[in-house]
Protein backbone atom coordinates (compact mmCIF):
# COMPACT_ATOMS: atom_id res chain seq x y z
CA UNK A 1 0.00 0.00 0.00
CA UNK A 2 1.22 3.41 -1.11
CA UNK A 3 0.96 6.26 1.02
CA UNK A 4 1.70 10.32 1.11
CA UNK A 5 3.86 11.64 3.47
CA UNK A 6 4.55 15.58 3.77
CA UNK A 7 8.69 15.96 5.36
CA UNK A 8 10.11 18.19 7.06
CA UNK A 9 13.48 19.55 7.20
CA UNK A 10 14.02 17.19 10.52
CA UNK A 11 12.25 14.43 9.80
CA UNK A 12 14.54 13.38 7.03
CA UNK A 13 17.59 12.44 9.27
CA UNK A 14 15.43 9.90 11.12
CA UNK A 15 12.75 9.24 7.93
CA UNK A 16 11.24 5.41 7.79
CA UNK A 17 11.08 4.10 4.48
CA UNK A 18 8.53 5.21 2.91
CA UNK A 19 6.42 3.51 -0.49
CA UNK A 20 5.46 7.15 -1.85
CA UNK A 21 6.49 10.69 -0.62
CA UNK A 22 6.64 14.22 -1.78
CA UNK A 23 9.12 16.54 -0.32
CA UNK A 24 7.70 19.97 0.27
CA UNK A 25 10.15 22.77 0.60
CA UNK A 26 8.97 26.40 0.37
CA UNK A 27 8.37 27.51 -3.91
CA UNK A 28 9.67 23.63 -4.20
CA UNK A 29 7.67 20.15 -4.25
CA UNK A 30 8.34 17.18 -6.39
CA UNK A 31 7.18 13.71 -5.73
CA UNK A 32 9.79 10.49 -4.66
CA UNK A 33 8.92 7.13 -4.96
CA UNK A 34 11.80 5.56 -2.95
CA UNK A 35 13.99 5.41 0.31
CA UNK A 36 15.18 8.67 2.45
CA UNK A 37 18.57 8.31 3.62
CA UNK A 38 18.50 7.76 7.74
CA UNK A 39 21.29 9.76 8.58
CA UNK A 40 21.26 8.27 12.27
CA UNK A 41 24.74 7.26 13.92
CA UNK A 42 26.05 6.09 17.07
CA UNK A 43 29.18 6.11 18.72
CA UNK A 44 28.67 5.27 21.96
CA UNK A 45 28.60 1.44 23.54
CA UNK A 46 24.64 0.23 24.23
CA UNK A 47 24.02 -2.60 26.86
CA UNK A 48 21.05 -3.12 24.15
CA UNK A 49 21.11 -2.38 20.68
CA UNK A 50 18.75 0.35 19.11
CA UNK A 51 16.46 -1.04 16.99
CA UNK A 52 17.43 -1.25 13.07
CA UNK A 53 17.48 1.47 10.30
CA UNK A 54 15.17 1.08 8.04
CA UNK A 55 13.08 -1.30 9.96
CA UNK A 56 15.57 -3.37 8.32
CA UNK A 57 15.35 -2.86 4.90
CA UNK A 58 15.59 -5.83 2.48
CA UNK A 59 15.05 -7.30 5.77
CA UNK A 60 11.76 -6.00 7.02
CA UNK A 61 9.52 -8.87 6.38
CA UNK A 62 12.00 -11.58 7.37
CA UNK A 63 14.75 -12.12 9.45
CA UNK A 64 18.14 -11.88 7.59
CA UNK A 65 19.56 -15.87 6.48
CA UNK A 66 22.64 -15.93 8.58
CA UNK A 67 25.47 -18.44 9.17
CA UNK A 68 29.15 -18.57 10.39
CA UNK A 69 32.45 -18.58 8.82
CA UNK A 70 35.67 -19.65 10.36
CA UNK A 71 37.84 -17.14 11.60
CA UNK A 72 40.77 -16.87 8.76
CA UNK A 73 43.27 -17.11 11.70
CA UNK A 74 41.95 -20.96 12.08
CA UNK A 75 42.30 -20.50 15.53
CA UNK A 76 38.63 -21.87 16.43
CA UNK A 77 36.73 -18.65 16.48
CA UNK A 78 34.07 -17.79 14.24
CA UNK A 79 32.40 -15.00 12.48
CA UNK A 80 29.21 -14.30 11.50
CA UNK A 81 27.64 -13.41 8.40
CA UNK A 82 24.64 -12.39 6.14
CA UNK A 83 23.90 -13.75 2.97
CA UNK A 84 22.39 -11.21 0.67
CA UNK A 85 20.68 -12.73 -2.59
CA UNK A 86 20.55 -10.99 -6.36
CA UNK A 87 22.73 -7.95 -5.58
CA UNK A 88 22.65 -5.41 -8.56
CA UNK A 89 25.30 -3.39 -9.89
CA UNK A 90 26.22 -0.38 -9.49
CA UNK A 91 23.50 0.66 -6.70
CA UNK A 92 24.20 1.85 -3.72
CA UNK A 93 24.11 -0.85 -0.66
CA UNK A 94 23.81 1.33 2.83
CA UNK A 95 23.87 -1.52 5.72
CA UNK A 96 24.60 -0.96 9.61
CA UNK A 97 24.37 -3.77 12.45
CA UNK A 98 25.49 -3.86 16.30
CA UNK A 99 28.27 -6.07 17.54
CA UNK A 100 29.01 -7.48 20.53
CA UNK A 101 32.31 -9.03 20.74
CA UNK A 102 33.61 -11.94 23.55
CA UNK A 103 37.45 -12.88 23.98
CA UNK A 104 39.22 -9.43 24.43
CA UNK A 105 38.25 -5.92 26.18
CA UNK A 106 38.09 -3.98 23.01
CA UNK A 107 38.78 -5.17 19.15
CA UNK A 108 38.18 -4.17 15.66
CA UNK A 109 35.79 -5.15 13.97
CA UNK A 110 35.68 -5.40 10.31
CA UNK A 111 32.69 -5.94 7.67
CA UNK A 112 33.87 -7.20 4.20
CA UNK A 113 31.93 -8.80 1.36
CA UNK A 114 31.94 -11.74 -0.64
CA UNK A 115 30.25 -11.85 -3.78
CA UNK A 116 29.57 -14.77 -6.29
CA UNK A 117 31.67 -14.10 -9.01
CA UNK A 118 34.75 -14.88 -6.43
CA UNK A 119 34.82 -10.63 -6.03
CA UNK A 120 35.97 -9.57 -2.89
CA UNK A 121 35.84 -6.02 -1.28
CA UNK A 122 37.84 -6.62 2.14
CA UNK A 123 36.40 -3.31 3.85
CA UNK A 124 32.63 -1.58 3.59
CA UNK A 125 32.70 -0.90 6.94
CA UNK A 126 34.63 -1.07 10.66
CA UNK A 127 33.57 -0.46 14.30
CA UNK A 128 35.97 -0.58 17.53
CA UNK A 129 33.92 -2.94 19.31
CA UNK A 130 33.96 -3.19 23.11
CA UNK A 131 33.41 -6.44 25.11
CA UNK A 132 30.01 -6.26 27.50
CA UNK A 133 27.92 -3.53 25.62
CA UNK A 134 26.74 -2.94 21.61
CA UNK A 135 28.74 -1.46 18.90
CA UNK A 136 26.81 0.30 15.99
CA UNK A 137 28.91 -0.53 12.62
CA UNK A 138 27.70 1.50 9.81
CA UNK A 139 28.89 1.35 6.14
CA UNK A 140 27.91 0.70 2.53
CA UNK A 141 29.48 -0.93 -0.90
CA UNK A 142 28.61 -0.82 -4.62
CA UNK A 143 29.17 -3.97 -6.46
CA UNK A 144 31.02 -3.76 -10.15
CA UNK A 145 29.00 -6.94 -11.58
CA UNK A 146 25.93 -8.58 -10.22
CA UNK A 147 25.87 -10.78 -7.42
CA UNK A 148 22.91 -13.59 -6.96
CA UNK A 149 24.46 -14.73 -3.43
CA UNK A 150 26.95 -12.84 -1.61
CA UNK A 151 28.16 -12.99 1.76
CA UNK A 152 28.77 -10.12 4.59
CA UNK A 153 30.71 -11.03 6.94
CA UNK A 154 31.94 -9.14 10.62
CA UNK A 155 35.30 -10.59 11.66
CA UNK A 156 37.35 -9.63 14.85
CA UNK A 157 41.26 -8.82 14.91
CA UNK A 158 42.42 -12.06 12.93
CA UNK A 159 45.60 -12.48 16.04
CA UNK A 160 43.16 -12.67 18.75
CA UNK A 161 40.60 -15.44 19.77
CA UNK A 162 37.66 -12.77 19.30
CA UNK A 163 33.81 -14.20 18.58
CA UNK A 164 31.31 -11.80 17.29
CA UNK A 165 27.95 -11.40 18.00
CA UNK A 166 25.10 -9.50 15.74
CA UNK A 167 21.73 -7.64 15.73
CA UNK A 168 19.75 -5.20 14.32
CA UNK A 169 21.11 -5.63 10.82
CA UNK A 170 19.85 -3.90 8.49
CA UNK A 171 20.69 -3.53 4.19
CA UNK A 172 19.23 -0.64 2.03
CA UNK A 173 19.91 -0.51 -1.39
CA UNK A 174 19.07 2.94 -3.08
CA UNK A 175 19.55 3.03 -7.14
CA UNK A 176 21.75 5.77 -8.53
CA UNK A 177 18.90 8.00 -9.20
CA UNK A 178 17.23 7.38 -5.60
CA UNK A 179 20.61 8.57 -4.15
CA UNK A 180 21.12 11.51 -6.08
CA UNK A 181 17.28 12.39 -5.64
CA UNK A 182 18.47 11.80 -1.52
CA UNK A 183 21.94 14.58 -2.26
CA UNK A 184 19.37 16.94 -3.75
CA UNK A 185 17.14 17.44 -0.73
CA UNK A 186 19.96 17.90 1.36
CA UNK A 187 21.15 20.64 -0.50
CA UNK A 188 17.73 22.58 -1.11
CA UNK A 189 17.35 22.33 2.74
CA UNK A 190 20.57 22.99 3.97
CA UNK A 191 22.31 24.93 1.55
CA UNK A 192 19.12 26.70 0.63
CA UNK A 193 16.60 29.23 2.11
CA UNK A 194 13.03 30.64 1.10
CA UNK A 195 13.00 34.49 0.92
CA UNK A 196 10.09 36.89 0.37
CA UNK A 197 10.68 40.68 -0.31
CA UNK A 198 8.12 42.95 0.56
CA UNK A 199 7.88 46.29 -1.01
CA UNK A 200 5.64 49.11 -0.01
CA UNK A 201 5.64 52.84 -0.38
CA UNK A 202 6.87 55.34 2.19
CA UNK A 203 3.28 54.98 3.84
CA UNK A 204 3.79 51.15 4.27
CA UNK A 205 1.05 50.46 1.32
CA UNK A 206 2.04 47.60 -0.63
CA UNK A 207 3.09 48.09 -4.43
CA UNK A 208 2.28 45.86 -6.90
CA UNK A 209 4.28 45.06 -9.87
CA UNK A 210 7.45 46.68 -8.62
CA UNK A 211 10.28 45.13 -10.46
CA UNK A 212 12.74 42.83 -8.53
CA UNK A 213 16.43 41.73 -9.92
CA UNK A 214 18.19 39.56 -7.41
CA UNK A 215 21.97 38.78 -7.92
CA UNK A 216 24.24 36.67 -6.23
CA UNK A 217 26.78 38.36 -5.52
CA UNK A 218 28.84 35.82 -2.87
CA UNK A 219 28.40 32.21 -1.68
CA UNK A 220 28.05 31.52 1.73
CA UNK A 221 29.84 27.69 1.71
CA UNK A 222 33.48 28.02 1.40
CA UNK A 223 34.39 25.65 -1.70
CA UNK A 224 38.32 26.28 -2.73
CA UNK A 225 41.49 24.94 -3.19
CA UNK A 226 45.15 24.84 -2.47
CA UNK A 227 47.49 27.98 -3.67
CA UNK A 228 51.49 28.01 -4.06
CA UNK A 229 53.71 30.28 -4.72
CA UNK A 230 53.43 29.65 -8.40
CA UNK A 231 50.48 32.34 -8.16
CA UNK A 232 52.64 34.84 -7.07
CA UNK A 233 52.75 37.75 -9.74
CA UNK A 234 51.03 35.51 -12.14
CA UNK A 235 47.77 37.57 -12.90
CA UNK A 236 46.27 34.96 -15.02
CA UNK A 237 46.57 32.21 -12.69
CA UNK A 238 45.06 35.04 -10.28
CA UNK A 239 41.93 36.06 -12.34
CA UNK A 240 41.30 32.32 -13.06
CA UNK A 241 41.44 31.25 -9.28
CA UNK A 242 39.27 34.45 -7.94
CA UNK A 243 36.69 33.72 -10.72
CA UNK A 244 35.93 30.17 -8.69
CA UNK A 245 36.27 30.39 -5.28
CA UNK A 246 36.06 31.73 -1.97
CA UNK A 247 38.47 29.68 0.11
CA UNK A 248 42.42 28.90 -0.16
CA UNK A 249 45.05 27.18 1.50
CA UNK A 250 48.98 26.96 0.85
CA UNK A 251 49.82 24.65 -0.09
CA UNK A 252 53.35 24.01 1.13
CA UNK A 253 54.22 28.24 2.29
CA UNK A 254 53.40 27.77 5.76
CA UNK A 255 54.95 24.50 6.81
CA UNK A 256 57.64 24.18 9.25
CA UNK A 257 60.25 23.08 6.54
CA UNK A 258 59.38 26.46 4.33
CA UNK A 259 59.49 28.96 6.86
CA UNK A 260 62.47 27.73 9.24
CA UNK A 261 64.94 25.57 6.89
CA UNK A 262 67.80 26.87 9.32
CA UNK A 263 67.07 27.41 12.94
CA UNK A 264 66.49 30.29 13.52
CA UNK A 265 66.02 31.55 10.27
CA UNK A 266 62.45 32.52 9.59
CA UNK A 267 61.08 33.94 6.66
CA UNK A 268 57.71 34.39 6.10
CA UNK A 269 58.32 36.40 2.42
CA UNK A 270 56.50 34.26 0.66
CA UNK A 271 53.25 33.09 2.56
CA UNK A 272 53.16 36.95 3.48
CA UNK A 273 52.60 37.75 -0.37
CA UNK A 274 50.68 34.80 -0.68
CA UNK A 275 48.07 36.21 1.97
CA UNK A 276 47.79 39.29 0.30
CA UNK A 277 46.53 38.17 -3.19
CA UNK A 278 44.23 36.34 -0.77
CA UNK A 279 42.97 39.46 1.44
CA UNK A 280 42.89 41.61 -1.48
CA UNK A 281 40.28 39.51 -2.73
CA UNK A 282 37.93 38.74 -0.17
CA UNK A 283 38.98 34.84 -0.34
CA UNK A 284 39.16 33.11 3.54
CA UNK A 285 42.39 31.30 4.31
CA UNK A 286 42.92 28.17 6.19
CA UNK A 287 46.49 27.68 8.18
CA UNK A 288 48.16 24.69 7.05
CA UNK A 289 49.84 23.20 8.98
CA UNK A 290 51.85 24.38 12.22
CA UNK A 291 53.49 20.68 13.19
CA UNK A 292 53.40 17.36 10.55
CA UNK A 293 53.96 14.14 12.77
CA UNK A 294 55.78 12.89 9.82
CA UNK A 295 59.41 13.18 10.39
CA UNK A 296 60.62 13.38 7.28
CA UNK A 297 58.09 16.71 6.46
CA UNK A 298 60.08 18.11 9.52
CA UNK A 299 63.51 20.28 8.65
CA UNK A 300 66.08 18.45 9.41
CA UNK A 301 67.73 20.48 12.19
CA UNK A 302 64.38 19.75 14.10
CA UNK A 303 64.78 16.28 13.78
CA UNK A 304 68.07 16.41 15.24
CA UNK A 305 66.61 17.83 18.21
CA UNK A 306 65.34 16.14 21.89
CA UNK A 307 64.33 16.91 24.96
CA UNK A 308 64.15 20.18 25.92
CA UNK A 309 65.95 21.67 23.08
CA UNK A 310 63.06 20.46 20.78
CA UNK A 311 60.56 21.51 23.22
CA UNK A 312 61.87 25.32 22.71
CA UNK A 313 61.53 24.60 19.14
CA UNK A 314 58.25 23.73 19.17
CA UNK A 315 57.46 26.51 21.57
CA UNK A 316 59.24 29.36 19.17
CA UNK A 317 57.34 28.01 16.28
CA UNK A 318 53.90 28.27 17.54
CA UNK A 319 54.95 31.76 19.06
CA UNK A 320 56.31 32.73 15.82
CA UNK A 321 53.67 31.52 13.71
CA UNK A 322 50.21 32.67 15.60
CA UNK A 323 51.55 35.85 16.50
CA UNK A 324 52.88 36.99 13.10
CA UNK A 325 49.13 35.46 11.25
CA UNK A 326 46.53 36.06 14.47
CA UNK A 327 42.97 36.40 13.49
CA UNK A 328 44.39 36.27 9.89
CA UNK A 329 43.81 32.13 8.75
CA UNK A 330 39.94 30.95 9.83
CA UNK A 331 41.44 27.69 10.63
CA UNK A 332 44.36 26.28 11.75
CA UNK A 333 45.67 22.56 11.07
CA UNK A 334 47.59 22.31 14.66
CA UNK A 335 48.22 18.77 14.34
CA UNK A 336 48.73 17.01 10.80
CA UNK A 337 48.58 13.35 10.70
CA UNK A 338 49.13 12.16 13.97
CA UNK A 339 47.20 9.12 13.77
CA UNK A 340 49.93 7.16 11.06
CA UNK A 341 52.98 8.96 12.86
CA UNK A 342 54.32 10.72 16.20
CA UNK A 343 57.34 12.24 15.48
CA UNK A 344 56.73 14.68 18.62
CA UNK A 345 54.52 12.62 20.84
CA UNK A 346 57.47 9.91 20.73
CA UNK A 347 60.02 12.68 21.79
CA UNK A 348 57.70 15.06 23.81
CA UNK A 349 55.47 12.59 25.39
CA UNK A 350 52.05 11.53 24.95
CA UNK A 351 50.68 14.83 25.68
CA UNK A 352 52.88 16.86 23.07
CA UNK A 353 49.99 17.41 20.76
CA UNK A 354 47.29 18.79 23.52
CA UNK A 355 50.00 21.37 24.89
CA UNK A 356 50.30 22.10 20.78
CA UNK A 357 46.40 23.34 21.02
CA UNK A 358 46.21 24.72 24.22
CA UNK A 359 49.56 26.62 23.06
CA UNK A 360 47.62 27.39 19.83
CA UNK A 361 44.81 28.55 21.11
CA UNK A 362 46.29 30.95 23.66
CA UNK A 363 48.17 32.79 20.55
CA UNK A 364 44.73 33.28 18.34
CA UNK A 365 41.56 32.51 20.27
CA UNK A 366 39.39 33.11 17.61
CA UNK A 367 40.82 30.42 14.90
CA UNK A 368 39.26 27.19 14.62
CA UNK A 369 42.12 24.21 15.43
CA UNK A 370 41.64 21.37 13.23
CA UNK A 371 42.85 17.99 13.52
CA UNK A 372 43.89 16.50 9.66
CA UNK A 373 44.03 13.05 8.55
CA UNK A 374 44.57 11.18 5.65
CA UNK A 375 42.77 7.84 5.01
CA UNK A 376 39.41 8.63 7.21
CA UNK A 377 36.77 9.09 4.51
CA UNK A 378 38.57 7.72 1.44
CA UNK A 379 38.11 4.08 2.81
CA UNK A 380 38.10 2.04 5.97
CA UNK A 381 41.05 -0.27 5.32
CA UNK A 382 43.47 1.94 6.63
CA UNK A 383 43.76 0.18 10.34
CA UNK A 384 45.55 3.01 11.82
CA UNK A 385 42.62 5.79 10.65
CA UNK A 386 39.22 4.16 11.29
CA UNK A 387 36.35 6.41 11.78
CA UNK A 388 36.17 5.48 15.77
CA UNK A 389 39.71 5.35 15.99
CA UNK A 390 39.61 9.24 14.81
CA UNK A 391 36.88 9.90 16.67
CA UNK A 392 38.35 9.08 20.02
CA UNK A 393 41.21 11.17 19.51
CA UNK A 394 39.45 13.91 18.56
CA UNK A 395 37.48 12.95 22.53
CA UNK A 396 40.64 12.11 24.14
CA UNK A 397 41.70 15.64 23.25
CA UNK A 398 38.79 17.17 24.05
CA UNK A 399 38.92 15.71 27.67
CA UNK A 400 42.78 16.79 28.02
CA UNK A 401 41.36 20.43 27.90
CA UNK A 402 41.93 21.31 24.15
CA UNK A 403 40.07 23.66 22.17
CA UNK A 404 39.42 21.32 19.17
CA UNK A 405 36.84 23.11 16.40
CA UNK A 406 37.17 21.04 13.75
CA UNK A 407 37.81 17.67 12.14
CA UNK A 408 40.00 17.61 8.93
CA UNK A 409 39.54 14.95 6.17
CA UNK A 410 42.32 15.01 3.75
CA UNK A 411 39.83 12.70 1.04
CA UNK A 412 42.89 12.11 -1.22
CA UNK A 413 40.50 9.45 -3.22
CA UNK A 414 40.86 6.60 -5.33
CA UNK A 415 37.80 5.01 -6.27
CA UNK A 416 35.18 6.41 -3.90
CA UNK A 417 32.77 4.06 -2.17
CA UNK A 418 30.16 6.56 -2.04
CA UNK A 419 27.75 4.59 0.76
CA UNK A 420 30.99 4.29 2.99
CA UNK A 421 32.04 7.90 2.77
CA UNK A 422 28.37 8.21 3.75
CA UNK A 423 28.13 6.24 6.61
CA UNK A 424 31.80 7.69 7.86
CA UNK A 425 30.66 11.41 7.60
CA UNK A 426 27.12 10.42 9.69
CA UNK A 427 29.30 8.91 12.26
CA UNK A 428 31.97 11.93 12.87
CA UNK A 429 28.99 14.30 12.88
CA UNK A 430 27.86 12.60 16.31
CA UNK A 431 30.91 14.92 17.37
CA UNK A 432 28.96 18.41 16.53
CA UNK A 433 32.06 19.81 15.13
CA UNK A 434 32.80 21.21 11.79
CA UNK A 435 33.57 19.03 9.03
CA UNK A 436 36.11 20.07 6.34
CA UNK A 437 37.14 18.18 3.19
CA UNK A 438 40.30 19.69 2.98
CA UNK A 439 42.71 18.27 0.21
CA UNK A 440 40.45 16.45 -2.14
CA UNK A 441 41.82 15.10 -5.47
CA UNK A 442 41.45 11.90 -7.14
CA UNK A 443 44.32 9.70 -7.76
CA UNK A 444 46.52 10.06 -10.99
CA UNK A 445 46.40 6.14 -11.38
CA UNK A 446 42.98 6.95 -13.27
CA UNK A 447 43.11 8.85 -16.56
CA UNK A 448 41.89 12.58 -16.59
CA UNK A 449 38.10 11.87 -17.67
CA UNK A 450 37.74 8.87 -14.73
CA UNK A 451 39.56 11.24 -12.75
CA UNK A 452 36.33 13.86 -13.20
CA UNK A 453 33.95 11.23 -12.87
CA UNK A 454 35.17 10.54 -9.27
CA UNK A 455 35.72 13.89 -8.46
CA UNK A 456 31.94 14.93 -9.44
CA UNK A 457 30.51 12.18 -6.95
CA UNK A 458 33.27 13.14 -4.31
CA UNK A 459 32.14 16.90 -4.48
CA UNK A 460 28.54 16.04 -4.81
CA UNK A 461 28.94 13.81 -1.85
CA UNK A 462 30.50 16.19 0.72
CA UNK A 463 28.20 19.12 -0.11
CA UNK A 464 25.03 17.43 -0.10
CA UNK A 465 26.01 16.02 3.82
CA UNK A 466 24.54 17.86 6.19
CA UNK A 467 27.58 17.98 8.36
CA UNK A 468 29.98 19.16 6.01
CA UNK A 469 31.28 22.48 6.28
CA UNK A 470 33.60 23.28 3.59
CA UNK A 471 35.50 21.76 0.55
CA UNK A 472 38.74 22.14 -0.34
CA UNK A 473 40.76 20.69 -3.31
CA UNK A 474 44.08 19.94 -3.28
CA UNK A 475 45.35 21.17 -7.03
CA UNK A 476 47.80 24.03 -6.50
CA UNK A 477 49.05 24.63 -10.06
CA UNK A 478 52.93 23.76 -10.89
CA UNK A 479 55.35 23.73 -13.62
CA UNK A 480 55.36 20.27 -13.65
CA UNK A 481 51.14 19.66 -12.87
CA UNK A 482 49.46 19.44 -9.90
CA UNK A 483 50.22 16.90 -6.65
CA UNK A 484 47.59 13.82 -8.35
CA UNK A 485 45.00 15.78 -10.02
CA UNK A 486 44.90 19.22 -12.25
CA UNK A 487 41.89 21.27 -12.73
CA UNK A 488 43.77 23.32 -15.71
CA UNK A 489 46.71 22.59 -18.37
CA UNK A 490 49.75 25.09 -17.77
CA UNK A 491 47.43 27.37 -20.43
CA UNK A 492 44.66 27.18 -17.62
CA UNK A 493 42.42 25.51 -20.19
CA UNK A 494 40.05 22.88 -18.20
CA UNK A 495 40.95 19.72 -18.06
CA UNK A 496 38.14 17.28 -17.47
CA UNK A 497 38.35 17.62 -13.73
CA UNK A 498 38.17 21.27 -14.72
CA UNK A 499 34.84 21.15 -16.38
CA UNK A 500 33.08 19.64 -13.54
CA UNK A 501 34.14 21.83 -11.21
CA UNK A 502 32.83 24.86 -12.96
CA UNK A 503 30.07 22.80 -13.64
CA UNK A 504 29.52 22.36 -10.12
CA UNK A 505 30.30 25.76 -9.08
CA UNK A 506 27.38 26.82 -11.73
CA UNK A 507 24.72 24.38 -10.80
CA UNK A 508 25.15 25.53 -6.71
CA UNK A 509 24.78 29.11 -7.25
CA UNK A 510 21.68 30.99 -7.96
CA UNK A 511 22.98 33.69 -10.10
CA UNK A 512 20.55 36.17 -11.38
CA UNK A 513 16.77 36.48 -10.99
CA UNK A 514 13.70 38.70 -12.17
CA UNK A 515 10.39 39.25 -11.16
CA UNK A 516 7.39 41.50 -10.02
CA UNK A 517 5.72 41.52 -6.48
CA UNK A 518 2.27 40.05 -6.93
CA UNK A 519 -1.01 41.42 -5.63
CA UNK A 520 0.52 41.95 -1.42
CA UNK A 521 3.21 44.06 -2.86
CA UNK A 522 5.78 40.29 -2.03
CA UNK A 523 8.23 38.43 -4.37
CA UNK A 524 8.78 35.24 -3.21
CA UNK A 525 12.37 32.93 -4.34
CA UNK A 526 14.29 29.97 -3.25
CA UNK A 527 18.03 31.02 -3.32
CA UNK A 528 21.51 29.08 -2.13
CA UNK A 529 22.73 30.77 1.24
CA UNK A 530 25.21 33.87 0.71
CA UNK A 531 25.49 37.48 -0.06
CA UNK A 532 22.69 39.11 -2.05
CA UNK A 533 22.36 42.74 -4.05
CA UNK A 534 18.95 43.66 -4.61
CA UNK A 535 16.72 46.43 -7.20
CA UNK A 536 13.84 47.10 -6.82
CA UNK A 537 12.07 49.76 -9.66
CA UNK A 538 8.77 50.93 -9.69
CA UNK A 539 7.80 53.68 -11.71
CA UNK A 540 10.29 56.34 -11.71
CA UNK A 541 11.28 55.04 -8.28
CA UNK A 542 14.72 52.79 -7.60
CA UNK A 543 16.20 51.64 -4.60
CA UNK A 544 18.99 49.27 -4.10
CA UNK A 545 19.35 47.02 -0.65
CA UNK A 546 21.64 44.22 -0.01
CA UNK A 547 20.53 40.48 1.40
CA UNK A 548 22.77 38.16 3.74
CA UNK A 549 20.85 34.89 3.53
CA UNK A 550 22.00 32.65 6.43
CA UNK A 551 20.89 29.03 7.12
CA UNK A 552 17.70 28.29 8.93
CA UNK A 553 14.57 26.77 8.80
CA UNK A 554 12.68 29.81 8.97
CA UNK A 555 11.77 31.82 5.76
CA UNK A 556 13.53 34.84 5.40
CA UNK A 557 11.32 38.00 4.96
CA UNK A 558 12.90 41.22 3.74
CA UNK A 559 10.71 44.71 3.70
CA UNK A 560 11.71 47.18 1.21
CA UNK A 561 10.61 50.59 1.27
CA UNK A 562 10.42 53.41 -1.93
Amino acid sequence: MQFMAFLSKKSIHKAPILGFSVFLIPFLAFSYDGPLYDFTAYTECKSVPEKPLYNGGIFKDQAPLTQHRISASSDGSYTPALILQNLDQNTMYCFSIWVKIRGADSTLVTASLMANNNSTYDCVGTVLAKSGCWSFLKGGFILDSPSSVSILYFQGTTDKRINVAIASASVQPFTEQQWRTNQQYIINTERKRAVTIHVSDSHGDRLQGASITIEQISKDFPFGSAIARTILGNLPYQNWFVERFNAAVFENELKWYATEPEQGKVNYTIPDQMLEFVLANQIVARGHNIFWEDPKYNPAWVRDLTGPALKAAVSSRIQSLMSKYKEEFIHWDVSNEMLHFDFYEERLGPDATLHFYKTAHEADPLASLFLNEFNVVETCSDVNTTVDTYIDKIRELERGGSSMNGVGLESHFSKPNLPLMRAILDKLATLKLPIWLTEVDISNKFDKETQAIYLEQVLREGFSHPAVDGIMLWTAIHPNGCYQMCLTDSNLQNLPAGDTVDRLLKEWETGEANGLTDDHGSYSFFAFLGEYRIRVQYGNRTTNSTLSLSQSDETKHFNIQL
